[in-house]
């Protein structure tokens, strides 16, 4: 690479929001030959795990504060007794791996970088043993066996094998006609559009990638098999279970192959009913159903599509009183949510390659990643919450789609702006609204358009806001009183009755502070406003003890 491509990779690795699986910052410190190989090991299989092409190990960057600080190491210049580091750590990596190394001049600090590339098929060891980074720390991947088995699963396309002992008498008949006609919505005005009514089934199933060579695969089974035949790709499960779950009703039911009709079962089985804002400048009601079909259907095709069957799990639809909790095993693929909700990110791979090429020509998805996009645009749309995929670990996707308003607030926002907002700021509203964080850009925008107010992380709609919604009471609950009122309360009451406990301040100010601070927070701006008051304003003293204080005016 040359030194501004390397310029360019070093800016772009420094941007992530923290040092992650794949990416180790070293600061000018040094580390053994024996560690450095373990860390080629680990951020190898790690890369594989996260579907990177590659890892980066970084010399000269502090790992808290990404500062780019230099550093002494000089990995070219070390031996491992009388043989090159170099060559020795690469004749103990197994398989070969072909990392590469560089040194740059980076703002007139020395920096050195190691790009690695993923583990393919098997895992790298070092020194015959397999390392992983588990959050930031190094570790045996032994420890890890669904990690173990990800590595060794990476090559293969698992809905694409071929299942010898099945044939088209355990695929269902009424599904495979209803692809069929989807297959050819999807074809029309092309040039097979006037052939596919003269294919025979199994025709059809190579024509719309289903099948390979006339062979039942596990994309075949999954969309259009039997429920009987659900032991053919046993132990990987092809079952969604719906789970009515509010405090006035329990139930569920499990909806079994072929999933490409039992996903209209699973749609009837929500209960849709509708829902009236209100809008403060209008007389008329806004009147929407409690959930979009399209977005239901997108988010369960999306289990389908991007599941980990590897983990032998049921997708997991949850019915709740307000929200719908979509749940599939195994992590996303390539990226996260928000990098496909403005529609740009396109991916480049798939978990389940086949089984999605299937999907895309029955019209079940697309693949240039709009989906989550036609999500959040649909629900912007109907003035509810956007979807949220806060709940992902490293082991699901967790995908929850509200079906009324978190806060008046927001929903009333986008009634009044909706002409005005972009999605971006629709999207970061919804996190204000959540109580979730947001990055100093996403903040640095919203207070540009005086969208919001507070402070980080206690952030409110502004008074711009609060005044086109109607809600001024709830933004001054929100924002509070300046700090001067509150010590104004205070004096005044020890001015009144000469002196008070903690209890007494308490129940003076806690219940007027602003509502976006929980009980911990609330405390702690007490003991601030009392501590500013007694140290710095000399304007109060304590006349108790420091665990029972008895305050007094300072005269």
């Amino acid at each position: 690479m040359h030194t501004q491509e390397l310029i360019s990779l070093v800016d772009k690795l420094i941007k992530l929001p923290k040092e992650n699986e794949w990416v180790e910052f070293k600061s000018g410190k040094a580390t053994s030959n024996e560690r450095l190989g373990k860390y080629i090991s680990a951020i190898s299989n790690a890369a594989c795990i996260e579907n990177q092409d590659y890892g980066y190990i970084v010399f000269g960057i502090q790992d808290e504060t990404h500062q780019v600080i230099g550093t002494p190491y000089r990995f070219k210049h070390l031996k491992e007794g009388n043989e090159e580091l170099e060559l020795w750590i690469r004749r103990l990596l197994t398989p070969s791996v072909r990392f590469q190394h560089f040194e740059c001049n980076y703002q007139n600090k020395h920096i050195e970088v190691f790009k690695i590339p993923a583990a393919k098929g098997e895992p790298t060891n070092f020194k015959t043993q397999a390392y992983i980074r588990f959050n930031s720390s190094l570790t045996e991947l032994k420890k890890y066996p669904d990690f173990n088995r990800a590595i060794y699963n990476s090559e293969i396309d698992w809905s694409a094998n071929i299942i010898e002992k099945a044939t088209v008498n355990d695929l269902d008949e009424k599904a495979i006609q209803l692809a069929k006609e989807k297959f050819k919505e999807k074809k029309a005005g092309s040039s097979l559009y006037k052939e596919i009514d003269t294919w025979n089934a199994l025709t059809f199933l190579d024509k719309a990638k289903i099948t390979i060579g006339g062979k039942i695969t596990n994309t075949a089974l999954i969309l259009l098999g039997k429920p009987e035949s659900a032991y053919l790709i046993s132990p990987a499960v092809s079952q969604i279970t719906w789970k009515l779950d509010t405090v006035e009703e329990q139930a569920y039911d499990h909806f079994e192959m072929p999933l490409f009709l039992s996903i209209n079962k699973v749609l009837k089985q929500i209960r849709n009913v509708k829902y009236k804002f209100f809008p403060n400048n209008s007389l008329l009601s806004t009147e929407v159903i409690k959930y979009n079909t399209k977005v239901i259907l997108e988010a369960l095709n999306n289990c389908i599509a991007h599941q980990d069957y590897s983990k032998n799990s049921r997708i997991i639809l949850t019915e709740k009183a307000n929200k719908l909790i979509f749940t599939n095993a195994g992590r996303f693929f390539e990226g996260s949510a928000e990098d496909y909700s403005s529609g740009e990110k396109t991916p480049e791979k798939y978990r389940n390659k086949c089984l999605v090429n299937a999907m895309v020509n029955l019209n079940m998805i697309d693949t240039m990643g709009y989906g989550i996009h036609r999500m959040y645009i649909e629900q912007r749309n109907r003035f509810f919450p956007l979807p949220d995929y806060t709940k992902s670990t490293n082991d699901k996707v967790v995908l929850e789609i509200y079906g009324q308003a978190i806060d008046e607030n927001y929903s009333k926002l986008l009634i009044e702006k909706k002409d005005e907002l972009s999605l971006t700021e629709v999207v970061l509203l919804d996190k204000v609204q959540k109580n979730l964080p947001l990055t100093n850009d996403a903040i640095k925008l919203l207070r540009r358009k005086k969208l919001i107010e507070g402070r980080k992380p206690n952030f409110h709609i502004s008074s711009s806001i609060a005044e086109i919604t109607g809600q001024k009471a709830d933004y001054v609950k929100n924002r509070g009183f300046k700090d001067q009122h509150y010590k104004d309360m205070i004096i005044s009451y020890l001015g009144e009755y000469g002196s008070a406990s903690k209890k007494d301040i308490d129940n003076l100010i806690l219940d007027i502070l602003p509502n976006v601070l929980d009980k911990h927070q609330k405390e702690n701006k007490v003991r601030n406003l009392l501590y500013t008051m007694h140290k710095r304003g000399k304007t109060i003293v304590n006349k108790g003890t420091t665990r029972k204080p008895i305050w007094q005016k300072n005269i």
